[in-house]
């Protein structure tokens, strides 16, 4: 969820100093102008100031215009600025350099026709840094007796201009670089704050998910909204476990309230058994029955241990697990001429030891029931490439199941219809998933080709608190 959030933040805040940059940019170039400006035009207004006593009938003897021309060359020699006064015919008073004329277009032009109508030039165009050969044209009119009789214009060049530009333009760059890394990292901790809730909830109800009931979050951080979620899911999660609890409570004690009447029902059938011709079909029948209500009775019994009993995990030999289990039903294999085969290398895994032997014994025995004689179960312990656990893998070549079967195997008191004749009570494999989910282990069920069924059984490889712990709270865990 970060990876969505985060880059949502950080274009809004790009977005947000952008445009705040951007003007203070334009802005700050304005500035530096509008400095350079005014003082030309300061300097326009002293070379005017001058040009008013210059005499125009007299020029070649005038003092004055040598002072002023002297004045004009000290200034280009000085500060490379060109500068002239320019009578309204576009003669020249006095220029420096000598041979620079007023321009005939462009923005000096402009400026000139400007000046000549009594308006100094306060607002010339925009010089930008990338702008290598802009020059800045400044115009003032020379006033005599309330009429423009020359103007003043200054040619300058932009370099240092440019240059003022460009440094502040790296100071507004750096400062917002310094603002844009200050706010990532103010979203980095605010999306931490915000989603680090989310993760412990996700986390804690996988937990739950898994078969950890007693798993709670610790709302003791992030925003309140969350904090009352946290609270909300602990109370719903508390009412689910007491629901399962008094569920389990009834089964339990429902199974071991029914053995008591079942025995005595069983022990009279055996009574008449013994009043009735022998081979009596309808005996027999009633005894397999009973025998059968009397296994549904024990694996209710166990289901609700199972779902009751925490789960002792612990590093074991998940290969030697699986092979002692092969040993053990090879016998029963051997009588219905079925070969049990083991592929069972050292293997390390964390699971409850008799959980896991219970679930294999459950699994073995599904297959070596449904598999004719002739064919081959194999038993199978691997770690999958890239994978968190370990895999026991026990594939049989009976029948197999349909895609729509494969769906519901597992779910309690569910057989095939094509299996109603063979033993069992549908709840082998229930039992087994509770007791793999209890340590964090799974059960999964595919075809095996070319017919058959395949169950894979597996138990993680990393400790139980490496793969998330209890109780975890909203702040550090």
């Amino acid at each position: 969820m970060r990876t969505r959030l985060l880059p949502l933040l950080i274009v809004l805040m790009a977005g947000v100093l952008l445009a705040l940059g951007f003007p203070l940019a334009a802005s700050l170039a304005a500035s530096e102008q509008q400095r350079v400006v005014v003082d030309r035009l300061d300097d326009a207004a002293r070379f005017a100031a001058l040009a008013q006593f210059v005499s125009v009938s007299s020029p070649s003897t005038d003092e004055r215009r040598t002072t002023l021309n002297g004045e004009l060359a000290s200034y280009h020699d000085v500060y490379g600025i060109r500068a002239g006064i320019f009578y309204r015919d576009d003669r020249a008073m006095a220029a420096a350099p000598e041979d620079w004329v007023v321009p005939y277009e462009g923005e000096g032009r402009r400026a000139f026709k400007e000046a000549l109508l009594g308006r100094r030039s306060h607002d010339p165009p925009q010089v930008w840094p990338w702008q290598g050969h802009a020059r800045l044209t400044i115009a003032s009119p020379v006033v005599r007796d309330g009429d423009v009789v020359a103007v003043v214009v200054t040619d300058s060049p932009t370099g240092q201009l440019r240059s003022r530009i460009l440094r502040g333009w790296l100071l507004i760059f750096a400062g917002e670089a310094a603002a844009m890394l200050v706010a990532v990292g103010a979203a980095f901790r605010l999306t931490g704050w915000v989603l680090k809730p989310v993760r412990v909830l996700d986390s804690v109800t996988h937990d739950i998910a898994t078969g950890r009931m007693n798993s709670r979050v610790a709302a003791t951080g992030g925003p309140p909204e969350l904090r009352r979620l946290a609270l909300s899911f602990n109370e719903m999660a508390d009412n689910v476990e007491d629901a399962l609890e008094q569920q389990r409570a009834f089964v339990a004690d429902a199974s071991h309230q029914l053995r008591n009447p079942l025995a005595a029902l069983l022990l009279r059938i055996e009574l008449l058994a013994m009043e009735l011709p022998e081979g009596n079909e309808e005996i027999a029948s009633v005894r397999t029955e009973g025998k059968r209500l009397s296994q549904v009775l024990d694996d209710l019994l166990d289901l609700a241990l199972a779902e009751h009993a925490a789960a002792e995990l612990r590093l074991v030999d998940v290969g030697a697990v699986a092979a002692e289990r092969v040993a053990s039903w090879r016998p029963v294999a051997n009588d219905k001429g079925v070969l049990l085969t083991g592929e069972c290398g050292a293997v390390t895994g964390w699971a409850d030891p008799v959980a896991l032997s219970s679930a294999l014994d459950a699994v073995i025995d599904n297959a070596l029931k449904f598999t004719p004689p002739g064919e081959e179960v194999t038993v199978t312990v691997s770690v999958p490439p890239g994978g968190a656990g370990v895999e026991v893998v026990v594939a049989d070549q009976g029948p197999g199941l349909t895609e729509d079967e494969l769906v519901r195997i597992g779910d309690r008191f569910w057989r095939s219809g094509r299996h109603q004749n063979i033993k069992g009570s549908g709840l082998g494999l229930s039992i087994t998933r509770v007791l793999l989910t209890a340590g964090g282990g799974g059960l999964a069920f595919a075809p095996n080709e070319p017919h058959g069924l395949r169950v894979t059984v597996t138990v993680p490889r990393d400790a139980p608190g490496e793969r998330g712990g209890r109780g975890q709270g909203f702040g550090e865990r």
